[in-house]
This record gives C-alpha cells, structure tokens and sequence, in this order.
C-alpha cells in the first residue's frame, strides 16, 4: 500500500468512492499489549467525524476503571453539552450492562459470566440491526468466542449481514480462525520487547 494507495483495484462493479467507504469489520489479535489502545485509537478519530460510537467492554471488571472509559465519557458529556464529536455509550459487561437493572454489581462468584456475555452479545445483535452507532469496539470480544459463551457461526453471520455504514472493532488474544477470515483488516500485536521482560511492572498513564 505505497503512500496509502491499494496495490490491486478488484473488479467488484463499485466506485473508488463506494469502495473507499465500504464499512469494516476489524480484529486486534496476538499476544501483545496494545490491542484495545489502538481500538480506542479509531474511536478516537470516530468520534472527530461526529459518529455515534458503541463500546461494549466484556471480561474486564467492574471495579477496573481504564483511562479510555473516563476519556471517552469526557468525551461523551462535551458532545452532549456543544455538539462536538459525537455520541458515546460505554456498556462494561462487569457492571452487569447499562441497560440490565439488576441487583447488585461485579463479577463476583455469583454471577454467571457465559449469561452476560450473551446479554451483550444480544444487545449489540439489536444495536446492529437497528444502526444505533456508527462504530463499535468490542473490547475482549474474542474471549466470549473462545469460551464458547457466544457462538462464532452467530457473530460471523451478523457482522456479515449487518446493514448500512456501521463498522466493527473486536479485541483480544486468540480470535477464531473463522473471524479472522471474515475480518476486513487483521493486525496482530507480537512482542519484541517489553518492560516486563525486565522485572517492570505495569505503571500508571501507560497500561491505565
């Protein structure tokens, strides 16, 4: 892709234009940190061209409160108050979703993990449908996949199936060979080096 530029033009029957635009389904895989940063990264510039963004955090818990959510909440609340940017929902499968009253909050022994997991799943299935957003981070997707909490036939059919101009961030470690091969873009994340290999553990402004 020199300076930008595809290196092979298909004969789909599409306009440079509609090509250019067509909405992505995009995995951020491999065993090396970085995988929901640079997620976060594109939600970032979504959020500059005014699009509604949808994050749906699964695995992490309630109680871990990542920089990115309260940057994004930021956010959130200066598009509510000037218009700027656009809209952000921020749903964390820990607190049991934002859209489950339940008593309760946490990922403690009581609660069942596979449940959620298809609770959220199930949202953003509707979300898709209905075009809620504009762009969504699936953060830690692809352990529910892995897990067999969320079935990867499912996920691959809806994100295929999905209609408009709605693109789709899925993190994590061990993405399913079967998303893989339905992503639009794959990048994995491999170490060549890191702090830890040297005693350092992680430290604050840098992994939250």
């Amino acid at each position: 892709m020199p300076k930008g530029r595809p290196t092979t033009v298909p004969d789909d029957g599409l306009t440079t234009r509609q090509r250019r635009n067509r909405p992505l389904v995009v995995v951020h895989t491999g065993e090396m940190k970085g995988k929901s940063t640079a997620a976060f990264g594109l939600a970032l510039r979504a959020w500059n061209q005014g699009w509604p963004i949808g994050v749906f955090q699964f695995v992490k818990s309630a109680k871990w409160k990542v920089g990115e959510e309260a940057a994004f909440r930021a956010l959130g609340r200066l598009h509510e108050e000037t218009g700027e940017g656009g809209p952000v929902a921020w749903h964390k499968m820990g607190s049991g979703w934002s859209w489950i009253q339940r008593p309760g909050t946490g990922m403690g022994p009581e609660s069942d993990h596979a449940a959620d997991a298809r609770e959220g799943w199930e949202q953003i299935r509707r979300d898709l449908a209905a075009q809620t957003y504009r762009l969504y981070v699936l953060d830690e997707f692809t352990y529910p996949m892995k897990w067999g909490w969320v079935d990867v036939e499912d996920v691959v059919t809806t994100l295929r199936e999905r209609p408009g101009d709605q693109h789709v961030v899925i993190t994590g470690r061990d993405a399913d060979p079967r998303l893989l091969d339905a992503a639009d873009l794959v990048v994995e994340m491999t170490k060549v080096k890191h702090p830890m290999d040297a005693g350092q553990k992680g430290q604050r402004g840098i992994e939250w």
